[in-house]
């Protein structure tokens, strides 16, 4: 909704972090992002219906903010968004969300800890043959497809929420209500997610209900017949020995239910668009099925999803040559760290051989690192190489569109030809 407040800031180029559309258009986004860097690596913003902050671009001072969750806390508010959002909200009586993006410290720790064990490596590598036969389900509607389809909107959208929702253990049935709740919420500010905009608050609201009462129904399923999906675990979840809160159950349905599908459809939809822009790489990738898991480490370090969040300064702290004060926020900007110069070489160059890829910081760091993050890259890698070990030859078959949104954002139409093995 930034867009509609039409923000003025001391340093106009400050605006592309808030500025919605501004993330439809990448390669000037980066472009700024690289004056920045070079410029005004942290750079305050102040930007009219916002609280200023401080936008922190380079790798290293990302990774700062990132490690010391002592100094720099999460809030009610990480989720960068205007003030009157939030005022309204509150306003409106509407509980702030209470999940594990929003939670700090030991509290964050203990509601972490309720569904810690499901996303542990171990316990991940269990899913693979799950993914696997999603994946395959998917990749094979390419025959249904005749040569032509959306690869964004066909494949990597609908794989990823089946995905989610196989380990939520839902039914199929309701993947459509899910994906449009989840895109009516995060999706926030692109006009193609948004249905009548005519009142955004009622939207916002609206949305948040009907998570409400679908998730109020699946609980008291769970809990009168517990299985072994994660909905049984959220829904019989305890902290201090006390059931979670209505609030908390609600909003750790939500943010599995968010984080487990957008971010990583637009990983796979922005790195294919790669690929597809990079022939000799797509060729070694079909030659070399290994490469998948190099590749899938580029793909998530050049779409970075999760453009940034707000962390709160808890005392008077130097970063970057910078003195940042006790109540200052900060905006951790992971499209920029990712490709900063600094650490990665040739950043703006896409390329799945990239021996430094594992320094990106999409997935965040230190107490919050995402909680999802082997699951991400497992569906990536395996969506992959199903992909490509069914087309003989696949190429753009028109400009891909990007969705305008300031928090969670990426390719959101991919259209392709191909022909098949």
């Amino acid at each position: 909704m930034s867009d509609l407040l039409h923000p003025t800031a001391t340093d106009p180029r400050g605006l592309i972090f808030i500025t919605s559309s501004a993330f439809a258009d990448m390669d000037a986004w980066h472009a700024t992002a690289a004056e920045l860097r070079r410029e005004a690596p942290i750079l305050r913003v102040e930007a009219d219906g916002w609280t200023p902050f401080w936008a922190v671009t380079r790798h290293a001072d990302v990774f700062e903010v990132s490690r010391r969750s002592d100094v720099f806390w999460n809030t009610v508010r990480s989720a960068p968004g205007p003030d009157l959002t939030y005022d309204m909200l509150e306003a409106l009586g509407i509980d702030p969300p209470r999940t594990l993006v929003h939670l700090h410290g030991e509290v964050h720790n203990k509601y972490r800890a309720v569904t810690n064990d499901w996303f542990k490596p171990a316990a991940v590598k269990h899913l693979q043959a799950a993914i696997d036969a999603i994946a395959d389900e998917f990749a094979d509607r390419l025959v249904e497809l005749d040569g032509r389809c959306d690869l964004a909107t066909d494949i990597a959208v609908p794989f990823t929420i089946r995905v989610i929702m196989s380990i939520f253990g839902v039914p199929e049935r309701d993947e459509r209500t899910m994906l449009e709740l989840t895109q009516g919420l995060f999706g926030a500010a692109d006009p193609e997610y948004l249905g009548d905009f005519t009142d955004p608050f009622d939207l916002i609201t609206s949305n948040i209900k009907k998570f409400e009462a679908y998730f109020d129904q699946l609980t008291a399923d769970r809990r009168a017949y517990p299985t072994d999906d994660l909905a049984t675990v959220i829904a019989n979840g305890e902290v201090d020995g006390a059931p979670l809160g209505d609030i908390e159950r609600l909003w750790y349905y939500i943010i599995v239910a968010t984080a487990g599908h957008d971010t990583t459809s637009y990983a796979l939809s922005g790195g294919f668009e790669q690929l597809l822009r990079h022939p000799d790489q797509l060729a070694a990738l079909q030659a070399d099925p290994a490469l998948a898991h190099p590749a899938a480490e580029e793909m998530i370090r050049w779409t970075s999803p999760v453009r940034s969040f707000f962390r709160w300064a808890q005392e008077d702290v130097e970063l970057g040559g910078t003195t940042i004060a006790e109540g200052d926020v900060v905006l951790t900007s992971y499209p920029s760290a990712n490709r900063d110069e600094a650490v990665f070489e040739r950043p703006d160059e896409f390329d799945i051989h990239r021996p430094d890829a594992d320094k990106l910081l999409s997935f965040g760091l230190g107490m919050h690192y995402c909680l999802g993050a082997q699951v991400a890259r497992r569906e990536v890698r395996t969506m992959l190489a199903k992909v490509l070990a069914r087309v003989d030859t696949i190429e753009l078959d028109g400009e891909p569109e990007w969705s305008g949104a300031h928090f969670v954002s990426g390719v959101k139409h991919l259209p392709v030809r191909y022909t098949l093995r």
